[in-house]
């Protein structure tokens, strides 16, 4: 009797059912793989955030990660897709104490460190177990013995030790620098997390007073209260005669002095072509403050108020802004004032505008040599000097580091020309703390200096504390800083695990180009210094999915996809294929939901497929008959597919293998192959009914092979009625290899 499938494909049933069977295999561990597989094939997945559910975009990556791994492990390598979530210490905490000050009316301050730390660790497992569920959903074959979260108890030992090293290499210094600091969520944030709103605002031209011989123009009135010099090109023939010299002034009722000095940095084009220079609120002006020794008063609070006295003490700072503008009108000194679009610094997660300010912060110097004991990089040798930003370059330059998209390889390494210390301290009290403890009872101590620090993976011993009580640092690490561990401390290290000497470097990484900088470089700096190795040997930068009018999905726009809601509807296949095909990596794309509705109807096609073959076929195995010409032409041209989508897959170019086994089996397969076949089946030559019934199996056999990367479901429950010896789950068959 032939086999008979339902008649209609069901992924609500099936999807649920084939998921329970492949984690029941053990297959997602490479431990447990069949055969004797010795190169291994390794992705860590980019650890979600446990802020709430995952979105669309997550799935893209999701997909197409789960694409590349089931590939490799088909392929008969050792593949290990490592899962992981990540705290994002500041999103999360951020997240909870709104939801603590819109019920109880209560800030961090009011229910205290313990209590809140308590709190968005809940709040935090909770979202856990909602996004592991999701990615479930989505049919990803990762390995769940493996998995990690950024502050378990090894991630933590990981960090520890991490910082603990790095600050005995000299390599983390605590300093006065100027950072961006957020007063809405009253802590530094880092360049990369800055966001830029356009914004219409005003460009001031004043003088500080009457007999000051140079104007200025800035956007940012109140701020000038707290200037100590102009700076001027040396070039420039308009103000050469006033280099050096000194004015004193009461700008607003606050005493000013401003010294004129020469810097090559100011551009004579833009405005009057002098800059107020405020030491203690710009970054440039603080350098242009370093070379010429000058003080450096700080005149905005972390409130975004004003801290000096007089009439603008304890303003807002837009408020002051105002007054300022008044001011200069009333005293004649106001000479211009125009309305001009601005490129406004805010905060990417709490919406804040961003003030640079002086903070006592602890850093990252990447520009501070050291030697290097171990290196597997090329081009910096085992022993010698190098820099942290040497081996950010150098891993990409010399291909360790495969970055095969052009534009993103030149982005990031302007990035790297341009970077500045990495400030890895935060003011909030959800992380990982910095392993840092000071002896209150001394002023150095306070300051950071001396011999009244201690830093260690644990806590000062009894013996060392004896002499005085020590108390921890308050800040916490940039989230950052632990997820740069990610692809070797999910693998045992600090410890010489056999995982980490397996599996690392890993092989692949499919990062959004939002994080290139973020992560990408910062787990190239990390694996570098602490192992010697590049963290990935091949990193691909993808897009962003964004909704149907090309818009970034968002709470305020309303326009979120629930991937689940998609997945009800249609199921993960359909959706991962919806999310792939025409998607070329690195290019945003527009989710359609029409378009995952489309491939629902694939979906149900190829089982329409599957029904009528395997209705024409024999209950039992089939020995290869003699094979007519016609079917040896239909499988040659599936064997020069297989060739293509296997260059395809090598390549990374999954958008192209995914279309052409869409295409090849709805249009050749079903339209052409299975049409030709019909007489041939229910005809009486025998040699031709068999020739056909062998090329039909053989076809489908492999085109499911070919598909399931893409369609792993509906792929796997129709290769489990196939009539074949030997048969394993289509997740560790083998590859489709050609003939030649």
């Amino acid at each position: 009797m032939p086999i008979e499938l339902e008649k209609n494909y069901n992924p609500t049933d099936t999807e649920p059912r084939i998921y329970k069977l492949w984690e029941e295999s053990g297959f997602f561990n490479p431990d447990n793989l069949p055969d004797d597989r010795t190169e291994p094939f390794t992705i860590t997945l980019p650890p979600p955030n446990v802020t709430g559910v995952l979105h669309v975009g997550h799935a893209y990556e999701d997909s197409l990660q789960d694409a590349v791994i089931r590939y490799q492990r088909m392929r008969g390598k050792r593949a290990l897709w490592l899962p992981g979530t990540d705290s994002a210490a500041m999103s999360t905490q951020a997240k909870v104490e709104k939801d603590i000050h819109k019920k109880e009316g209560k800030n961090r301050h009011d229910i205290g460190r313990e209590e809140l730390v308590h709190r968005v660790s809940e709040f935090a497992k909770a979202s856990e177990n909602t996004i592991l569920s999701q990615v479930r959903k989505m049919g990803a074959s990762l390995d769940w013995s493996r998995y990690a979260y950024t502050m378990d108890e090894a991630r933590n030992n990981a960090v520890m030790t991490a910082f603990k090293r790095m600050y005995d290499a000299d390599l983390i210094y605590r300093g006065r620098r100027i950072v961006n600091w957020d007063p809405k969520g009253q802590t530094v944030i880092s360049d990369d997390e800055v966001a830029y709103e356009e914004r219409d605002t005003k460009l001031y031209t004043f003088k500080y007073s009457k007999d000051f011989p140079i104007a200025i123009a800035t956007t940012r009135l109140e701020t000038k209260v707290g200037d100590t010099a102009v700076a001027v090109h040396p070039d420039d023939s308009r103000y050469q005669k006033y280099i050096g010299k000194e004015y004193d002034a009461v700008f607003y009722d606050v005493p000013i002095h401003i010294k004129i000095v020469a810097d090559k940095s100011v551009d004579m084009e833009f405005g009057t072509g002098a800059l107020g220079v405020t030491p203690a609120h710009s970054q440039m002006d603080w350098e242009i403050a370093d070379k010429n020794d000058l003080p450096r008063p700080q005149v905005i609070s972390e409130y975004a108020r004003m801290m000096v006295e007089g009439g603008l003490k304890d303003k807002k700072t837009t408020e002051a802004r105002g007054m300022v503008a008044d001011w200069l009108k009333d005293n004649g000194l106001l000479e211009k004032e125009e309305g001009i679009k601005q490129n406004v610094s805010t905060a990417e997660r709490t919406g804040g505008i961003i003030e640079p300010l002086p903070k006592l912060q602890w850093f990252i110097d990447v520009n501070k040599k050291f030697a290097i004991p171990h290196s597997e990089i090329t081009g910096i040798d085992s022993g010698s000097e190098t820099t942290l930003k040497n081996i950010m370059r150098t891993a990409v330059e010399s291909g360790d580091v495969s970055m095969p998209q052009e534009n993103f390889r030149k982005s990031y390494f302007h990035w790297i020309d341009n970077l500045h210390d990495w400030c890895i301290s935060r003011q909030i009290w959800f992380g990982h703390r910095v392993p840092i403890w000071y002896r209150p009872s001394s002023a150095e101590a306070s300051a950071g200096k001396g011999e009244e620090i201690y830093c260690g993976v644990d806590g000062p011993s009894s013996a060392e504390a004896s002499a005085g009580k020590w108390e921890q640092d308050t800040d916490v690490l940039d989230t950052w800083f632990s997820s740069a561990l990610w692809t070797f401390s999910t693998l045992g290290w600090p410890n010489e695990t056999n995982d980490l000497k397996t599996f690392h470097p890993t092989s692949f990484m499919s990062p959004a180009y939002e994080i290139l900088y973020l992560w990408v470089s910062r787990m190239i700096l990390m694996s570098g210094f602490h192992l010697g190795q590049v963290p990935f040997k091949t990193v691909l930068i993808h897009g962003l999915v964004r909704d149907a009018k090309g818009r970034k999905f968002s709470k305020s726009l309303d326009n979120g996809v629930d991937p689940l809601d998609i997945i009800g509807k249609y199921g993960a296949d359909a959706l991962r294929m919806g999310l792939l095909v025409g998607t070329a990596i690195g290019n945003d794309s527009k989710f359609d939901e029409s378009k995952v509705k489309g491939y629902k109807h694939f979906a149900n096609k190829l089982w329409n497929i599957a029904r009528f073959v395997l209705m024409n076929l024999p209950n039992e195995p089939m020995s290869k008959p003699e094979l007519i010409s016609e079917d040896l032409a239909a499988l040659e041209e599936l064997d020069t597919l297989t060739k293509d989508i296997t260059s395809d897959m090598e390549e990374y170019r999954l958008y192209l293998a995914a279309e052409k086994i869409y295409h090849y089996i709805w249009h050749t397969f079903a339209d052409k192959i299975i049409e030709t076949t019909k007489a041939r089946l229910t005809g009486e030559d025998e040699k031709a009914k068999k020739s056909a019934q062998w090329t039909l199996l053989s076809i489908l056999t492999d085109s499911l092979k070919l598909l399931h990367p893409f369609m792993p479901f509906v792929t796997e429950e129709i290769y489990s009625k196939l009539p074949l010896k030997d048969k394993k789950l289509l997740m560790i068959e083998t590859w489709p290899r050609s003939s030649s």
